[in-house]
Formats: structure tokens, sequence, C-alpha cells
């Protein structure tokens, strides 16, 4: 399952590079085809590997596995609906039926940390904060129908709690836990800024998303405030790891390149909210510049593990030294290339397409190497 949504994802991003390049699709079904088909299961299915090491516990059950695929199929009908295909009914249902995955997962992890052997560990906590903005954003989705008055701010404010609540929150937990896996170097001290930046991370991504809605001064505080985050991240792994180290590795280049991508975006989304640059260019530059390398990192730390579980093996590493191999370029590439989208040049498209197929290509190389090992 972790396998195919991995795949899944990176031929989501594919398809949607090839619509916008010799299409006109709708912005909106292309945005959701990234967010709702590809990125929200993605996570989901990171949440369900990540939890049982955070808390301590067995794997999950056969059911916690199979929401990610109903987020994917309730992504589709999403996308349809905004493509046309289909009426808002749909709309609606999918959006209701996520909602009750969202809080069936949240209810899910409180369990898992409650019965947890000890105190868990405090990354889990920024899962449930990302599950209850998400599930906030998707109850907004009905009141913009019930209120059409309401429609713009509500609509604001659901995106900022799908992109910056769910996605951000989840991805600024996991790469505190990943990125010292990926350089067999444990950051001491990740717990302690795990439990104390949750609060302030929150704040931020209200003010942020409430400032983008009403008043848009209030964004400033929440981008000083998800700043303040990032930075301390990034500062805490210059400190133990270093500039060089983090992007000698492939992996680790994209994770930190990622957090570069981050804080890029909550200065060029002021500059969109204050209405100085398109604020149409800022979704696709979050795409490209924060989820690209977020995703392209992620994956290849994580797909040698879960096609070869267990122990560590000389096929796992192989095959993770051919994911990673470019990872610092292709990093540079997304953004290089989220940059100028953000900017309004549509130059930056094909910046993104080349380190989006130089990753596919590195992905194909891995399983063509494990082929002969698979079947010999």
């Amino acid at each position: 399952m972790l396998i195919y949504l991995g795949l899944a994802a990176l031929t989501v991003f594919l398809v949607t590079f090839v619509l916008l390049v010799f299409g006109e699709p709708s912005v909106l079904a292309t945005t959701h085809l990234i967010f709702a088909v590809a990125i929200l299961p993605l996570i989901f299915a990171a949440i369900t590997h990540f939890v049982p090491v955070l808390t301590r516990s067995g794997g999950p059950h056969r059911g916690v596995w199979l929401a990610p695929v109903l987020l994917q199929v309730t992504g589709i009908a999403v996308v349809l609906h905004f493509s046309g295909v289909i009426g808002s009914g749909a709309l609606q249902a999918a959006a209701g039926v996520a909602l009750l995955v969202a809080v069936g997962f949240a209810g899910w992890l409180m369990t898992r940390a409650r019965h947890t052997l000890g105190k868990p560990h405090p990354g889990w906590r920024w899962y449930l904060a990302g599950l209850l903005c998400l599930a906030v954003g998707l109850a907004l989705v009905p009141a913009m129908s019930y209120w059409p008055f309401l429609r713009q701010p509500l609509r604001l404010l659901h995106l900022h709690l799908n992109t910056l609540g769910f996605i951000g929150l989840t991805a600024l937990g996991t790469v505190q836990v990943l990125l010292p896996t990926v350089l067999s170097g444990p950051d001491a001290e990740a717990s302690a800024r795990l439990r104390r930046d949750l609060p302030t991370a929150v704040v931020g991504v209200l003010a942020t998303g409430f400032g983008a809605a009403y008043w848009w001064p209030l964004s400033f505080l929440g981008a000083a405030l998800l700043s303040y985050v990032a930075c301390r991240i990034g500062l805490s792994w210059l400190r133990r790891y270093g500039l060089r180290t983090i992007f000698a590795d492939g992996a680790s280049a994209a994770l930190g390149g990622a957090m570069c991508g981050f804080l890029l975006l909550l200065v060029l989304g002021l500059a969109h909210g204050g209405g100085w640059l398109d604020g149409r260019d800022a979704v696709p530059a979050f795409m490209v510049v924060f989820l690209l390398p977020l995703v392209s990192g992620a994956l290849s730390q994580l797909l040698p593990v879960w096609c070869h579980p267990g122990r560590r093996t000389p096929v796992r590493d192989r095959m993770r030294e051919r994911l990673a191999r470019g990872g610092a370029l292709r990093t540079l590439l997304f953004l290089g290339g989220g940059t100028m989208l953000a900017l309004g040049f549509d130059m930056g498209l094909w910046l993104a397409g080349a380190g989006l197929l130089l990753f596919i290509f590195a992905m194909i190389r891995s399983f063509a190497f494990l082929k002969p090992l698979l079947f010999s």
C-alpha cells in the first residue's frame, strides 16, 4: 500500500505537469488533483508508518491502511466535480467522507498515544494538530455552499488550513524525525523542540489563515511565527550536521531544500496577500518549491524501507543510493522553478518538470536494479 501511494503521488505530479504544459485544465481541478489525490493519501500513509514508531506500538489494523485509498477515491470525485463531470452533491459527499476519515484517524492516533509504553514521542501531536486543521478545513466545504456570501473568506481559510495546517504541520513534524534517520545521526534536541514549538506553529497557522481570510495584517504575525519554527529547525540541523553534510546526501538535501522552500513561501505568500504578486501563482509555487522536494526527499529514504522492510540490507542500500543520487540538483531545480512560478514566470514549470523527470528516472533505475534480484 505504501509503495503504491508513493508511486501514485509521483504519477499524479507527472500527469499534472503534462496537463499544465499541453492543455488548459481547470485551476481548481489541477489543484485538487495534487492535494486530494496525491498528497492527502500519501501523508495519511506516512502517518501510519511513523505512528507505531512514535508510540512504540504494533502495526496498524488493516482498516487503517484502507483509509488512504478511500481518501484517494474521494479526491478523484472532487477532481471530477471541478472538471465539470459530476455535480456539487458529489463534492459535498466526498468532503463528508474525508471529514469522517480524518476524525477517525485522529481518534486512532490518540488511542495509540494513550496506550503506549511510557511517554510517546511528541511528534505524534503534530500529526494530531494537522488532522484537526484538515477536519476544520473540510467542514468549511459545505459552509461555503450554505453561506455563499462568505465563500471567498471561507475558501481562503479552507486553503490555508489544508496547506499550512495539515500539510505544513505534518511535514514539519515528520522532517524532524526523518532527517536524523537519513543522516544516521540522532537529533537530541528534536523531542524538546517538537514539544515547545507546536503551540507556536498552530497559532502561526491560524493567524495566517484568518489573516488571509479576514484581516491581512494578521498574516504577518502568522508568517513570523511559522518562520521562527522553521528557522529553529534549520539552525539546529546546521549546528548538528553542517551544511556540507546535509547537501552531500540527496535525501537530506531535498528535505533541507523543502524547509528553505517553506520559508520562501511564507515571504512570497505575504506578497501575494498584499497584492504585490498575483495570488493565482501561490498554489503552483507551493506545489513546486515545497511539495516536490519534500516528497522526493521522503521517498528517497522511505521507499527502499517499504520495499525491503526489516533489517538493513545491501539491496536496500543500493536502492536508496540510486534514489538519492542527484537529489541536490533536483532540489535546486524545484526551488528555482517554484520561485519563478511565484513571481509569475511560466518558465519555472519547465525547471520543475526537469527535476520531476530526473527523480522519476532515478526511481525507474532503482526498480530496474531490483528486478534481477527479485526474480533470480
